[in-house]
């Protein structure tokens, strides 16, 4: 299963992004789902408010066999992720920190834009008894 979408740099964006991760339907348990969301609305959230210009966003999301692949790509100068600190402002900075936290496995590069990508389990891990 793949989506592939180009998203115009606005406000709505993130929310059209939760959309399409929302396809996957029940190929995703409900607690991976609502991972998801969170992850991709930070990473489209940080395109709209980082990349200056019209550039579109484009977003993937992919299932491989028990593994969901999202990456968000823009027309920013890339970035290098330091991870919060104290004394971050409260209200900022947390999108890739839910990333890092969250996710698998992740990463972050810049070239011809940005590129943030992440892996996660299509299912939660069972709670142990």
């Amino acid at each position: 299963m793949f989506y592939s979408e180009q998203l115009t740099r606005a406000p709505q964006s993130p929310a059209a992004a939760r959309r399409i991760v929302e396809r996957l339907g029940d190929s995703v348990d409900e607690e991976t789902l609502g991972t998801l969301r969170l992850l991709v609305s930070e990473l489209v959230t940080n395109a709209v408010e980082h990349v200056d210009g019209d550039a579109e966003i484009e977003l993937d999301v992919e299932l491989r066999g028990d593994t969901v692949r999202v990456e968000v790509r823009d027309g920013g100068p890339g970035f290098a992720y330091r991870g919060r600190q104290a004394g971050d402002p409260q209200g900022s900075g947390w999108g890739l920190h839910f990333v890092d936290r969250l996710a698998e496995r992740w990463s972050a590069d810049s070239g011809d834009g940005s590129r943030v990508w992440f892996e996660m389990p299509a299912r939660a891990a069972a709670p142990r008894a």
